[in-house]
């Protein structure tokens, strides 16, 4: 099973290892499911993690931050993007998470944010889930 997580479910699991959305990232590393993302997600999964606040939540240093996203790295199977589907939403971050669900072929985009992808999940027939729910229907 092929899933793109949005940037906030990756800072979730940074934050917090214990919640479901760290799991999700142990089952990618163990390859019972496939986590995808072009390198434009990735550039602002970085972006996003190496903010001082996240660090300073999760207890961890700079280092261990850019040890938590090489691990990301060797995990997440690369998106190229054939198609842009741009302006489908109102948020240009979301609109990189959305090409990346839809050029992998997901069968999953896992967020927080539900409704901001409510229309483009009907539209693309793209099942949008948050990781809690999305783990337990494993």
């Amino acid at each position: 099973m092929k899933i793109v997580m949005d940037t906030d479910t990756i800072v979730a699991a940074l934050r917090s290892p214990a919640g479901a959305s760290a799991e999700l990232l142990r089952r990618a590393r163990r390859q019972e499911i496939i986590l995808a993302a072009s390198v434009s997600l990735f550039m602002e999964y970085e972006a996003v993690c190496q903010r001082p606040e996240h660090a300073l939540v999760a207890g961890l240093d700079e280092l261990s931050v850019g040890k938590f996203l090489d691990g990301l790295a060797c995990i997440v199977e690369p998106v190229e993007v054939h198609f842009l589907w741009r302006p489908q939403l109102r948020d240009p971050a979301d609109e990189l998470v959305l090409e990346a669900a839809v050029n992998a072929s997901a069968h999953a985009l896992l967020t927080f944010n539900m409704k901001h992808f409510a229309n483009a999940a009907e539209q693309f027939s793209l099942r949008v889930m948050q990781p809690g729910p999305f783990l337990r229907s494993l």
